[in-house]
């Protein structure tokens, strides 16, 4: 009965300030379940405190929310603007973003709360899946297994093969690689695990040199299949025995994965969707395969490349540029590269996000300019481009050019 062992908290201090006649008290004297819950339990003084605090800060974070609000209103205003703008071959100005920083909250924070709360019994987090969940997806839904590399250079020089034949740089492709993955991540590296820290946690389903989503993958397969296809094929024409064999499952599996995305709407909303069912897991394990992993990711940054080189971009994008576009969305980043440095030293770097990303990302907080952005995104590619895992990265670059050059 909460409520009747609650009022035995509080009676003390009332017969108290009532001048009630002192009594004797003993906590010896009261069951052991009783006695538990008084010494848990907040006294009137804590609750009176903890509501006050509560409304001060309910205060001054509704005062808040009606700022930001109006502030992210405009930033959507003025990102339809500058889209409609473009599509009529206009050109935009420094009018057409908001020059103000985004509002911080400053506020006090939420306080805790003394006494317990009953909201349906503990709180269970639910973890994102692992490479783990992707692999065993990959047997239940497509019986399948990833072809997986002898060793991470194995993966790294098909990796530097399928960039060069898109027409990537070694400098691309491996200052991308040096910002994504810390300069040292392998081809099954997931965004939030790291092997020497016991206990961590993924913190989304990003995996590889350059990251990819769940999504990511699925949209590249629903985009890229045939092309993806052609690639296994003609490797399929080069092999006999038990490799071929191997190859044309592969080939039948990839042709099953094609054709299920290509039955679900074709939309980025819908791919998301896709990619937190075992279906969408068993897709996004092609990123650890030998044959279709280095692909996968090569896509992820043509992608942006021909996004831009669509909309008339004829130069090459530097690393930080594609990242940009990789970071807030190829229209985005594409509003983000194709504006005069001039512009790039006022615009704040809100203007590229949603309100939840930007409050969620501290470096575009702390580097609240495009220009500012970008040249932090370029100091920690110079950093940690001298790597291990990159300097294996651009090695591996080396020996694709010589072998490329030896046929």
């Amino acid at each position: 009965m909460p409520h009747s062992i609650r009022s035995v908290a509080i009676a003390l201090p009332l017969a108290v300030l009532l001048g009630a006649p002192a009594i004797a008290f003993d906590p010896a004297a009261l069951p052991p379940s009783v006695a538990n819950a008084m010494a848990q339990g907040a006294s009137p003084q804590a609750v009176a405190e903890y509501r006050r605090k509560l409304a001060e800060y309910q205060e001054a974070r509704a005062a808040f929310d009606q700022d930001a609000g109006a502030y992210w209103a405009a930033i959507a205003e003025k990102r339809k603007i500058r889209f409609a703008k473009r599509r009529e071959g206009q050109a935009v100005s420094l009018n057409d973003y908001v020059l103000e920083q985004a509002p911080l909250y400053e506020g006090p924070k939420r306080p805790v709360n003394p006494e317990p709360e009953d909201d349906g019994g503990p709180r269970v987090r639910k973890d994102l899946p692992v490479v783990a969940d992707f692999l065993g997806a990959a047997r239940s839904e497509f019986q399948f297994a990833p072809q997986r590399p002898g060793s991470e250079m194995e993966f790294k020089r098909a990796y530097a093969r399928a960039a060069l034949q898109a027409g990537l740089t070694r400098d691309i492709a491996v200052r991308v690689y040096s910002f994504e993955t810390g300069g040292n991540g392998g081809h099954d590296m997931q965004s939030g695990l790291n092997p020497s820290k016991p206990g961590s946690r993924a913190i989304s389903t990003a995996i590889g040199y350059n990251q990819l989503l769940t999504a990511n993958t699925i949209t590249i397969i629903a985009e890229k299949g045939p092309q993806l296809l052609k690639v296994l094929n003609d490797r399929a024409a080069m092999l006999q025995g038990p490799q071929r064999k191997a190859m044309d499952h592969k080939i039948a599996v990839l042709k099953r994965m094609h054709a299920a995305v290509k039955n679900s709407p074709q939309s980025w909303s819908a791919f998301e969707k896709l990619g937190t069912t075992p279906q969408g897991w068993a897709m996004h394990a092609l990123v650890l395969d030998m044959d279709v992993g280095p692909q996968l990711q090569v896509h992820k940054l043509l992608t942006s490349v021909n996004f831009a080189r669509a909309r008339g971009v004829d130069r090459q994008l530097s690393a930080a540029e594609l990242e940009m576009m990789n970071l807030t969305g190829d229209g985005n980043g594409f509003d983000m590269v194709t504006m005069p440095q001039a512009m790039r030293e006022q615009v704040p770097t809100a203007n590229f996000f949603q309100r939840g990303g930007y409050e969620r990302n501290p470096v575009a907080i702390r580097h609240n300019t495009v220009a500012k952005l970008l040249a932090i995104t370029n100091s920690r590619m110079d950093a940690n481009s001298n790597l291990p895992g990159a300097k294996e990265l651009a090695a591996a670059f080396g020996s694709a050019t010589a072998s490329n050059d030896l046929r």
